[in-house]
């Protein structure tokens, strides 16, 4: 799936269940669903799973936090902007 593909998918009520979870969290997160997007993964101690935690604690504004996900998921900490990460993240995680 490509990453227009993925936007597209913005409009529907529920993610593809059949997407793995970091596809779904980053896909409540488009949405605006922050909560829904931590709660998919807040659990999970996989480092794709720690990766995207990392991203949405920055989203949250909570750097430290943020920090220590990305040391979790064993990534350097994103610099840029969070559509960028996301884009990023996106990619990494979609195929």
């Amino acid at each position: 799936m490509t990453l227009e593909e993925f936007k597209s998918t913005l409009k529907d009520a529920q993610p593809n269940p059949n997407w793995n979870v970091q596809v779904q969290a980053l896909w409540y997160d488009a949405k605006g669903d922050w909560k829904n997007a931590h709660d998919l993964i807040d659990h999970l101690n996989d480092r794709e799973s720690a990766h995207v935690h990392a991203y949405l604690h920055r989203v949250e504004g909570d750097l430290w936090n943020a920090r220590y996900w990305y040391n979790r998921a064993k990534q350097p900490e994103f610099t840029g902007s969070l559509e960028a990460e996301h884009n990023q993240l996106l990619e990494l995680y979609l195929n």
